[in-house]
């Protein structure tokens, strides 16, 4: 008797394709029409908003089995700048109460931010500002009480092509509340698969696989190619524990 192969357990990226999982935005443009004090109100309404969705979201995949979900990035605009940082450090106390629910339950919360988000650009402001970004997504994992650890990952893709070393370089500088978190991702133009799992294995970082972009990087017309299957064996072996 044959049994299948179990099937791949899927998570939940940011929010849904109906209005159950959405979240709230604002432009740098309105917060900037707005004097100092509407700035702390407007940007407190507003976590306090995303967080109540938050919760939303949370309750959304216990109720459909979804064992990993992927915060939005934007989950908090501006918390990386210093008025949205003292802002978020409010909401400490239901950061942490949202993050333990979400580990009682064994659900997983990990973050990818945007493609600006560049390590090894040749322009030290854009560095400067990616450690910024990330640094802030590392704050909000550290006030959920999620682990330093890739559990709780930070996944960012490879950035400018051609500059390997530089990475791996400014990945050894980064904090541990980053470092210790951090994945690198595969993509279509700058890095395919087989040179991030190079700079995972230098950086002593996991990497993520992509199927599409390896799909779409090497021109294949198959997802039943032998590389998927390769590529993903390599991938989880820079994993120490396979998650």
């Amino acid at each position: 008797m044959s049994t299948s192969p179990p099937l791949p357990a899927l998570g939940l990226v940011c929010i849904t394709a109906s209005d159950q999982v959405r979240f709230r935005t604002l432009t740098r443009k309105r917060l900037l029409q707005l004097g100092s004090d509407e700035q702390l109100r407007v940007l407190g309404e507003l976590y306090q908003e995303n967080l109540r969705r938050l919760d939303r979201a949370i309750d959304y995949c216990l109720e459909h089995g979804i064992r990993l979900y992927r915060l939005s990035s934007a989950l908090f605009p501006f918390a990386d700048e210093r008025l949205g940082g003292q802002v978020l450090a409010t909401f400490a106390e239901p950061l942490g109460q949202a993050g333990e629910r979400a580990s009682r339950a064994g659900l997983r919360l990990v973050v990818h931010p945007d493609q600006y988000v560049v390590l090894n650009s040749d322009d030290p402001a854009v560095i400067e500002n990616a450690v910024k970004v990330l640094i802030h997504h590392a704050r909000v994992l550290d006030l959920m009480g999620q682990p330093r650890s890739p559990w709780a990952l930070i996944e960012i893709h490879g950035g400018k092509a051609n500059r390997s070393e530089r990475l791996i370089e400014q990945i050894a500088l980064l904090p541990d509340s980053v470092r210790l978190r951090l994945g690198l991702e595969n993509d279509e133009y700058a890095y395919r698969a087989c040179e991030i799992y190079e700079i995972c294995c230098q950086s002593g970082v996991p990497m993520v696989f992509d199927a599409h972009h390896h799909v779409i990087a090497e021109q294949l017309t198959s997802y039943d190619d032998p590389s998927v299957g390769q590529m993903l064996a390599c991938a989880r072996s820079t994993w120490p524990v396979p998650q």
